[in-house]
């Protein structure tokens, strides 16, 4: 299954930010820049490293919030990706790595702050997967680092769940299939958008795989959320 997610990602790596931009309206990049102005305020300078960076464009972010003398990593198990991510003018002092986010080429306890964003869909291939994958951030973070992902979530209410559904089945393949000529890339994102965790749901994942501290906010009535979870010290 990872080989055929590598496949797709390939396929929509040269558009990839723009259909997220047309899908989102432009708010995804304004949810990312929340998103990594809650990590760098209540991350430690260090070691910074964005997950499944794609295009880097998390990573840019990071870079433009760390303080002096961080280290911004962006790591992808794509190649494609990484090569779009490399193309940023401001990436040049961003360290890219491609690696699979349950095989990290980090050692034990030595990085500061972990970013995700629209990402852990991708990794959800079974909820085991997923904590899998959550228990390896786990293992990389220091005592007291923070994990910060952004991802698409179920809105409480059934009417705006409905609607948020009945979009994305509306629009996402025929939209991203338009822009990026890749079906499979669009109707899989169509698939698993429906099918991913509510926000508590989610929480509750990040907390069996370590994490002591887990909060999350709400973004669009309920479609997106931010969460934060933190290592304890020690």
């Amino acid at each position: 299954m990872a080989n055929s997610i590598q496949r797709i990602f390939a396929e929509a790596a040269a558009t990839y930010e723009l259909v997220n931009r047309v899908l989102t309206l432009g708010l995804d990049r304004r949810w990312r820049r929340q998103a990594a102005g809650i990590a760098a305020a209540g991350a430690e300078p260090g070691e910074w490293v964005d997950m499944c960076t794609g295009t880097g464009e998390m990573a840019v972010y990071l870079k433009r919030l760390a303080p002096e003398g961080t280290r911004v990593r962006g790591v992808d198990m794509s190649a494609a990706m990484l090569a779009e991510a490399r193309k940023n003018p401001e990436a040049g002092n961003i360290d890219f790595t491609q690696a699979e986010i349950t095989a990290l080429p980090f050692p034990d306890k030595s990085v500061d702050l972990i970013t995700m964003s629209f990402a852990t869909r991708n990794v959800n291939l079974s909820r085991e997967a997923l904590l899998r994958a959550f228990s390896e951030l786990h293992r990389v973070l220091k005592g007291g680092g923070l994990f910060v992902n952004l991802e698409t979530s179920q809105p409480a209410s059934p009417l705006m769940r409905r609607c948020f559904h009945l979009y994305v089945r509306l629009l996402v393949i025929p939209v991203g299939r338009s822009i990026s000529g890749s079906n499979a890339a669009y109707a899989y994102l169509a698939r698993t958008i429906p099918r991913f965790y509510a926000a508590d749901e989610l929480a509750g994942i990040m907390r069996d795989a370590g994490f002591g501290e887990v909060h999350f906010r709400h973004l669009l009535l309920g479609a997106v959320a931010i969460h934060e979870a933190r290592k304890a010290r020690g």
